[in-house]
């Protein structure tokens, strides 16, 4: 294909992407938005996936989430902002979108009110680490300066939830001790149930992450080949950045195509720190 005629394509899958967000309560045809660039419907549905990262139907889903969760936190009522938001079934969105929420639409409408969240926090050989989780599973798990510092950013994600220290005998502590205990001397990584929030595209990366083996890196190339968006290395990067469960999402496993460290949420020394480790226990 010229090199002009592959620009205008990539330019008109853009224009639709950004047409599919703006009308995400409307219904879109894969034939027909195939016919446009006269194109299979399979054939299309791989195009658009590799250059904008999500399908057309996950891309209108993650418009019409963003929709409930901005009309949730404007204070509409629940059946008001499922319309608001597009979707055309009030099942289907106490099954997918409250999957992603992580929470019931009336609670994430309060700001996570009566939301019981409990928390730990542990001195580890990298700094203060806080572990939170609700009862599906560690929805943070962060470095910071002090368990203040800790604490404020938690709370910022759900201002009205009920906080409560985990007791010495719940099973978060457990976690938190299985966690540093990883930390400190490489003993196995604990699988932990998680309670991940995020995108589409962000969820998808970050499955992706937890699959990289102990002792292996890959490169943001590669995890954007690996979930089928080869030309999405930057939002890569950004989902990386917005991961907010340290070392059991393994966002430090994914460095630059040189092999320099790239970045990193909670500093750099800590990221050459859980690699060096990492790989000096590989067998």
């Amino acid at each position: 294909m010229p090199a002009a005629s592959a620009n205008k394509d990539t330019q008109q899958l853009i224009d639709l992407a950004r047409r599919i967000v703006a009308q995400a309560d409307e219904t879109w045809s894969l034939a027909e938005m195939a016919a446009e660039f006269s194109l299979s419907p399979s054939a299309f549905q791989r195009r658009f996936t590799a250059l904008i990262g999500l399908s057309p139907k996950a891309l209108q889903d993650a418009a019409r989430l963003g929709r409930l969760k901005s009309a949730l936190k404007s204070g509409s009522r629940i059946t008001d902002a499922i319309l608001e938001a597009g979707f055309g079934s009030s099942s289907r969105v106490y099954g997918e979108a409250q999957r992603d929420l992580g929470m019931t639409l009336s609670s994430y409408r309060e700001g996570a009110a009566g939301e019981v969240i409990h928390w730990a926090c542990r001195s580890t050989r990298l700094g203060p680490l806080l572990m939170a989780a609700t009862a599906r599973g560690v929805c943070f798990a962060q470095f910071g300066e002090s368990q203040a510092a800790l604490l404020a950013e938690l709370q910022r994600e759900f201002p009205k939830a009920h906080w409560q220290a985990a007791p010495t005998e719940a099973p978060l502590d457990a976690w938190l001790s299985a966690l540093d205990a990883h930390l400190q001397n490489a003993s196995p990584l604990p699988a932990l149930p998680l309670d991940l929030r995020g995108t589409a595209f962000q969820m998808r990366v970050w499955r992706f992450l937890q699959g990289i083996p102990l002792g292996e890196t890959r490169s943001y190339a590669d995890v954007a080949a690996g979930i089928g968006a080869p030309k999405a290395t930057r939002a890569v990067g950004t989902a990386c950045g917005a991961n907010r469960v340290a070392v059991l999402v393994p966002c430090h496993r994914v460095l630059r195509g040189d092999g320099t460290p790239g970045g990193y949420r909670w500093g750099l020394e800590r990221k050459r720190a859980l690699l060096a480790t990492e790989q000096a226990d590989r067998p």
